[in-house]
């Protein structure tokens, strides 16, 4: 499972048995755990997150969308 980016205590990665699905990629802090579709930013699910913190989180993969999006294309295509 590859790891793309570390920030502010987030880990964000990727799954890589998981080719079949739309591109996406895991938030990891502490205990919780989300999803967010790369396409459209949308929470696919989430874990243990605060809504204030998925915001967050959703600012940041916007803020590296094009990062995650050339990992996940490098890594499955």
């Amino acid at each position: 499972m590859p790891t793309i980016l570390r920030i502010g205590g987030f880990r964000f990665y990727f799954y890589s048995h998981e080719p079949n699905e739309p591109a996406h990629i895991h938030i990891d802090k502490g205990c919780a755990t989300a999803k967010i579709w790369l396409h459209n930013l949308s929470i696919a699910s989430s874990v243990g997150y605060r809504s204030h913190e998925l915001r967050t989180i959703q600012r940041m993969v916007s803020d590296h969308r094009t990062v995650l999006q050339e990992a996940w294309d490098a890594y499955f295509m």
